[in-house]
């Protein structure tokens, strides 16, 4: 018997590797571009689908009625329509700490590229003004404080570079034990406002639910640390665009540095975007060269796991779909 899975044209090579020596799998791939009906078409050929961002709901599902798991190449999972797939028993997969490294050092990069203000430098050697020089002094990280939300996959690995870096590093997640965070050298808060007031840096990892969405509003930005750094490399939404961008061109934040937006890539007029203190970056956080490779070859793995009926439970989103069935 064999299992037809589909997967992206655009898949890392790694992606295939589980598969290897084995007879029983076929890919149905399908390009960048496909439109919706051709998409839906190809679901009704397989049992499982590979995705990257492609929404995924009830028509999708009603379109595929061979399906028998869903894999992300990646950690988050705001285009699938869990509770859909959940009502098919159908287990939707991550792939765990695949690109958690990756993720924790982007928010590391954006710490430094404003310590160090590596733009300003460069600007000032390119356009030869080094006599200038002593007017743009870096700083060190080292001694400053630091506050982590959310000490998740990537917030737990982000404290551990922190605290190897010799700086005061601060933990607010109110879901996850005080021991946890202390046994990494780092300190829990129980108050995220109070932590901001004091924080040079605050570091968002926290996931995008109900509870976080418009977590960093106008209020919540202004009794941030002034001069302080904001860094998202999270989710778009969990930061208010339009109050940041305000508390950035009023200099009460000195500087942003974000990988996610609202809406992507960013609309025109968006606040934030051409600032002189906010770094940007597409989404990208996640996806190294060997971040990619990882998440591909697990989200395959993940698939085959279910197929071969010994699923992961640990990556799995909705696990309670196996007790289900």
């Amino acid at each position: 018997m064999s299992h037809r899975i589909l997967v992206p044209e655009t898949s890392a090579p790694d992606m295939f590797l589980p598969m290897q020596g084995r007879s029983d799998i076929v890919l149905v791939r399908f390009g960048p571009k496909v439109s919706t009906s051709e998409f839906r078409a190809l679901l009704g050929q397989v049992n499982a689908a590979i995705l990257g961002v492609t929404p995924f709901a009830d028509p999708e599902l009603d379109a595929a009625p061979m399906l028998k798991a869903v894999a992300r190449v990646g950690v988050g999972y705001d285009a699938i329509d869990v509770p859909a797939l959940t009502r098919r028993k159908i287990p939707l997969l991550i792939t765990g700490t695949a690109n958690s490294v990756s993720v924790a050092e982007q928010a590391l990069a954006f710490m430094f590229a404003f310590a160090k203000r590596l733009n300003e430098l460069h600007t000032l050697v390119v356009e030869r003004r080094w006599s200038d020089r002593l007017s743009c002094f870096p700083t060190d990280l080292g001694g400053k404080r630091v506050l982590i939300v959310g000490f998740g996959r990537i917030g737990s690995r982000m404290a551990k570079r922190c605290v190897a870096m010799e700086m005061d590093t601060r933990v607010y997640d109110p879901l996850i034990t005080q021991d946890y965070v202390r046994a990494v050298g780092a300190t829990p808060v129980p108050d995220l406002d109070q932590a901001l007031g004091e924080a040079d840096y605050v570091s968002i990892h926290c996931p995008k639910d109900a509870s976080t969405i418009n977590l960093f509003d106008a209020a919540r930005l202004a009794r941030m640390k002034k001069g302080a750094v904001l860094i998202n490399t999270a989710r778009g939404g969990i930061v208010n665009e339009a109050a940041l961008a305000q508390a950035l061109t009023s200099g009460h934040l000195s500087g942003a540095g974000l990988d996610v937006l609202e809406s992507e890539p960013p609309e025109q007029g968006n606040p934030l975007v051409g600032l002189p203190n906010v770094i940007l970056a597409p989404h990208l956080a996640g996806v190294t060269w060997e971040a990619w490779n990882r998440m591909a070859r697990s989200a395959m793995q993940n698939v085959l796991d279910v197929l071969d009926g010994r699923p992961n439970r640990e990556h799995t989103v909705n696990p309670q779909v196996y007790d289900a069935r």
